[in-house]
C-alpha cells in the first residue's frame, strides 16, 4: 500500500540525502500475475533487470538518497507497457509523478547505452548459418540475413518550427527503420529519423547501409518491400511479375518479409507509450528516439527470456509505415544480376 507523503521535494524523492534508499514497495510483496497486469514483465524478467542496470541507476550523487533502481525499473516499465504517468502508477509504487518522468529518464539512458549489446547482427559464421536457414524453413526464401522496413511513432510537435517531423499524413513523427531476424530478435534499430523521410531514403542515409556496403556479410542479403530500391545486398519484390518463377519469388519475398510487421504488431502490443492510443511521446524528437530504442531494447531481452510470441494484432494507433509505395526502379544493374540469379537458381 502506497505511503502517503504530504510534503516532499520530487528531488529529495529521487535523489535525497544521507545515501538511503526509499523502498516504498517490494517485489516479494506482490504476484507475478499482478506485476505482468501493472508492469507488463513477470518478477524473473525484472529481476533480471535490477541487476542488469542496478549499478548505473545507483550512481552516487550529491544528492543520494535515490529511490531504488528495483522502483526506478517499474515505474519506467509502467509506462512503457501503459503510456501513461497516471497518479495510480505512481501510488503504486510510493512516487510521485513528477519522481515516474525522472524514473523513466534514468532507465531509459540506462538501456540506450545498452543497446549495442542486445541489438546487432550475428558475426561468427555458424549463427549466420543459422540465421539464414531458419529464414529459409519460413518460405523457402535462400540467403535472407534480415526482413527491413520503416514504421512512424508520433511525437509530440517539437518547440522549433520544424516541418522535418511531418510525415505525409500531416501528423508529427519519428521514422525508424529496423531490421529483425525470422524470430523477431530486433538485429538493428535506428529510430531518430524526421517522419518527413521516405523509407528509401531513411535507408539511404542510414548506418545500416555503410555497415552492408562495407563490412557484413558478403554472402546473403536484407528483403526490403517495394518501399526501398533493389542493392546487391537488398533484395526487393518484382514490380510485374510475368513468369511462374517471379510469381514463385515474389510469394516466398512477402511471406518472409511479413515477420517485421508482426514484429511491430509485438512491439506496440506490448509497448503502449508507442502505439498512439495515449496520445504521442511527450517529449523532445532526441527523447522520443531514445524510449523508442528504449522499448527495442526491452522487446529483444523478453525474447532471450522466452516472454515474447507472436502476439495477436493490437487496437491502438502505432503509425506503421506510411508510404504511398512508390514502385522503385532498380537502377544497379549489378544488384539486378543478383536478383536474376537468385530467381534462376530456386525458383525456376
Amino acid at each position: 500500500m502506497a505511503v502517503p507523503i504530504a510534503v516532499l521535494d520530487c528531488d529529495l524523492l529521487l535523489y535525497g540525502r544521507g545515501h538511503r534508499t526509499l523502498d516504498r514497495f517490494k517485489l516479494e510483496d506482490v504476484t507475478d500475475e499482478y506485476l505482468v497486469s501493472t508492469y507488463g514483465f513477470p518478477r524473473q524478467f525484472i529481476c533480471y533487470l535490477v541487476d542488469l542496470l542496478g549499478a548505473t541507476l545507483s550512481r552516487p550523487t550529491q544528492r543520494s538518497r535515490a529511490i531504488s533502481p528495483e522502483t526506478q525499473i517499474l515505474a519506467a516499465l509502467g509506462f512503457y507497457t501503459s503510456g501513461s504517468f497516471q497518479t495510480r502508477m505512481g501510488d503504486a509504487i510510493g512516487i510521485s509523478q513528477a519522481s515516474m518522468s525522472r524514473c523513466v529518464a534514468n532507465v531509459t539512458e540506462a538501456l540506450v547505452e545498452r543497446a549495442s549489446q542486445f541489438i546487432h547482427f550475428p558475426k561468427d559464421e555458424a549463427t549466420v548459418q543459422t540465421l539464414k536457414e531458419d529464414f529459409y524453413g519460413l518460405a523457402g526464401m535462400p540467403g535472407v540475413l534480415g526482413v527491413v522496413d520503416c514504421t512512424h511513432v508520433a511525437i509530440k510537435a517539437p518547440n522549433a518550427e520544424d516541418l522535418s517531423y511531418v510525415n505525409r499524413k500531416g501528423l508529427h513523427s519519428l521514422n525508424c527503420l529496423m531490421v529483425c531476424d525470422s524470430r523477431g530478435v530486433l538485429l538493428s534499430a535506428e529510430t531518430h529519423w524526421p517522419g518527413s523521410l521516405p523509407d528509401c531514403t531513411v535507408l539511404e542515409q542510414a548506418a545500416l547501409t555503410s555497415q552492408f556496403e562495407t563490412e557484413l556479410h558478403k554472402d546473403g542479403w536484407l528483403l526490403g518491400d517495394s518501399s526501398f530500391l533493389l542493392r546487391t545486398w537488398l533484395m526487393t519484390p518484382l514490380h510485374i511479375p510475368e513468369t511462374p518463377a517471379e510469381y514463385r519469388y515474389n510469394m516466398a519475398h512477402s511471406a518472409t518479409h511479413n515477420v517485421i510487421e508482426r514484429t511491430f504488431r509485438t512491439i506496440r502490443s506490448r509497448f503502449r507509450c508507442l502505439d498512439g492510443s495515449k496520445g504521442t511521446l511527450q517529449y523532445s524528437p532526441e527523447k522520443s528516439s531514445h524510449i523508442i530504442l528504449a522499448c527495442c531494447v526491452l522487446h529483444n531481452i523478453s525474447l532471450q527470456h522466452g516472454l515474447d510470441v507472436w502476439s495477436t494484432p493490437a487496437t491502438g494507433h502505432m503509425e506503421q509505415s506510411e508510404e504511398e509505395y512508390e514502385q522503385m526502379e532498380a537502377v544497379d544493374p549489378e544488384a539486378c544480376r543478383v536478383r536474376q540469379e537468385l530467381l534462376l537458381t530456386h525458383f525456376s
